[in-house]
This record gives structure tokens, sequence and C-alpha cells, in this order.
């Protein structure tokens, strides 16, 4: 209970919100970091999901690679990078290690939610003579849209989790409260920490619920 008692002292303690090492400093890094990674995953796995979806080509090859990633630990990865040359430029060690972490969620799912559109309703456009890319824009993607968005939360959510590895980098966000409290010795510190990765990855599960919940009416509209 004590700990419990010190861990809220240190939250509602106001000198720990403000300056560079403060809360809110480390949680707009945290963000930075987390949206960033994301927009570059999407930006790599979804364009590849939707054509191999769209085609129905090759997209098990790209997935079962993209499993092995799963397989290799963020944080073995980020040591990795740290000793080469990468490691050197900034933050971009951590970025490469939390993009490759990303990327096989939202590749998975974007690449089956494609696929399990109905077919039925793919033929009937086919036969309505729309062309491959209306079929894809038009057709596949809204009704693959909820699935789509499923993954992008998983993403969003375990790059919210993984993003305190920053810390050990040399990189910023809450990790480095975590991180601080360690060095300290002081456990309240540590355990704040924690929480605020925790509700912050909570809040992100919650925004993205919401957002799905929009998905599959705008989906039914379009199709």
């Amino acid at each position: 209970m004590k700990t419990l008692s010190d861990t809220w002292s240190w939250l509602t303690t106001a000198t720990h919100w403000s300056g560079p090492d403060g809360i809110w400093n480390r949680l707009g890094e945290h963000l930075f970091l987390t949206v960033v990674c994301l927009l570059i995953s999407c930006l790599i796995a979804l364009p590849v999901a939707l054509v191999l979806g769209h085609l129905g080509k090759g997209g098990a090859l790209a997935v079962n690679i993209s499993n092995i990633g799963r397989a290799v630990p963020t944080f073995a990865v980020l040591v990795l990078l740290l000793l080469t040359p990468v490691g050197t430029y900034g933050q971009w060690s951590t970025i490469i290690a939390l993009v490759l972490f990303a990327v096989p969620p939202l590749l998975t799912n974007a690449y089956v939610g494609m696929r399990e559109v109905d077919r039925d309703v793919v033929r009937a456009a086919r036969g309505m003579g729309m062309t491959g890319r209306q079929m894809l824009w038009s057709v596949e993607l809204p009704l693959a849209l909820p699935l789509i968005l499923t993954g992008v939360r998983i993403a969003a959510v375990q790059l919210v989790a993984t993003a305190t590895l920053a810390a050990l980098a040399g990189g910023g966000g809450l990790g480095r409260i975590i991180t601080a409290g360690f060095n300290l010795a002081s456990t309240p510190q540590v355990v704040a920490g924690a929480i605020l990765v925790a509700v912050f990855a909570l809040l992100v599960e919650s925004l993205f619920e919401a957002g799905q919940r929009m998905a599959p009416s705008r989906g039914r509209e379009a199709a």
C-alpha cells in the first residue's frame, strides 16, 4: 500500500509534470514516436497487402515472412541496430525496430480483410464493368476496412507499449521516466511510469475502438 500511495504522491506532484523531464514532455515524445512509426508502418504494409489481397497472389508468402518478424524480439533488433552505423543517426535505430515490429499485424489483417471480401460481390462488380482499380477502391477496400482498422489498432497499441524501449537507446518517451526511476532506485517513479504507459495504451485502444464502430456502416454504404 505504501508503494501505491507513494506512486500517487509522485504522480500528483506538479513539478513532475513540467520541464524537459516532465510527464507532459515525455508524453509528447512518446506520442510523436508512436505516430511516426505507425505512419511509416502503414505506408509500407498497407499498399503491399491491398495489392496482394486484390490480386490474390503472393499474399501467403508475404504474410509468412512478416510473421517470422514477430518471432524476433524488438529489443534484440534494437541492440543489433545500435551496433551498426544506423545507431549513430539519432532515433532511427529505434524507429526501424518499432516499424519492423508494427508491420506484421498491419500486413496480415489488411491482406486477410481483402481476401475475405465476398467473392460474389467482387464478381458482380466485375460484371458491371468495373476495372480492377475501381473494384479495389470502391468495393474491396470499403468492405475490408473494419479488419484493416483492427490491424492498425493492434499495431498502434503495440507501438505505445514497446516505444518505452526508446529510453534504452537514449531516446525520449515515457520509458525515460521508468529508466530514471531505476537509476534513482525510486520504485514509485518506476510504477508511475508503467501506469502512464498502460493508461496511454488503453486510451489509444479506446480511440481506435470508437473509430472501428463507425467503419462498418461506412463500408456498407460505400459498397
